[in-house]
């Protein structure tokens, strides 16, 4: 016998959401697993695993439901989207989504639509929590195609053109993003940010920094072989030695070149 499908429930408005988790409760083969009243409740709850499908509501505040598709693990939690508005469709096919059912929402046809994402999910092994987040290269494309990113802080989704970021920093253990319009403390970790942001432009300089070379203005170097990086905003990056060489190889600098002139 399959185990039950663990089904995330989605939508800005309580009583969709319990309206939903009561269909599902009809059924032997789910269960609900939580509910999530916003795009980053979704990515979070999806970051900490244990959920094989998501019932997602377009229209949500902050990070619309689209978005946070966007920025979800290709191949699991498997996306079926429930919404009113039927112009959105081919979007989200585009974006992986497993099925697209109009509210209000019909048993036979979310049933249908669980079984289409059962389907899916049979073709591949249940995966551990831990990994359950991992992106994609499919997926990070996805993100990279975003004019803006969704950074969530503790103040709401806060949408960054990427270009407009200097640099990350980790301090005290959370991670800063330093933009033009402001700096904002996210749950994001670096190597997440990393995986979001153009590799083109932007590299992890030190274990506790991720640096958009863009916004470099001078270089300065340090004792320890590395550089402190001065980014047009006036801020300081450490760049560690080890990183210094690869940082001097992209910038076509040779040894001691940064001290000329």
């Amino acid at each position: 016998m399959s185990p039950p499908l663990r089904v995330l429930v989605a939508d800005d408005e309580l009583l969709a959401r319990k309206r939903l988790s009561r269909l599902l409760a009809a059924f032997p083969d789910t269960e609900v697993c939580g509910e999530a009243a916003d795009g980053a409740a979704v990515l979070a709850a999806v970051r900490a695993g244990g959920v094989d499908v998501v019932l997602l509501d377009i229209h949500m505040p902050g990070l619309s439901g689209l978005d946070a598709l966007a920025l979800l693990p290709e191949g699991r939690p498997r996306v079926i989207l429930c919404t009113a508005h039927a112009e959105h469709a081919v979007d989200a096919f585009n974006h992986g989504a497993v099925d697209y059912v109009l509210k209000p929402v019909e048993p036979a046809r979310l049933q249908k639509a669980l079984e289409r994402a059962r389907a899916r999910l049979d073709a591949a092994p249940r995966e551990a929590p831990a990994a359950a987040a991992d992106r994609t290269p499919a997926a990070t494309a996805a993100v990279r195609g975003l004019a803006r990113l969704p950074i969530p802080t503790r103040q709401g989704i806060v949408l960054v053109d990427p270009d407009t970021i200097s640099h990350a920093a980790l301090e005290d253990e959370l991670v800063t993003v330093f933009t033009g319009q402001g700096d904002f403390l996210t749950d994001f970790t670096l190597n997440e940010l990393a995986e979001k942001l153009p590799a083109e432009r932007f590299h992890r300089v030190h274990r506790r920094a991720l640096l958009n070379l863009s916004h470099v203005t001078r270089l300065e170097p340090l004792e320890t072989g590395g550089y402190l990086a001065r980014t047009a905003r006036g801020h300081a990056v450490e760049v560690s030695r080890q990183s210094a060489r690869e940082l001097r190889r992209m910038l076509g600098l040779r040894r001691g070149a940064e001290d000329e002139g």
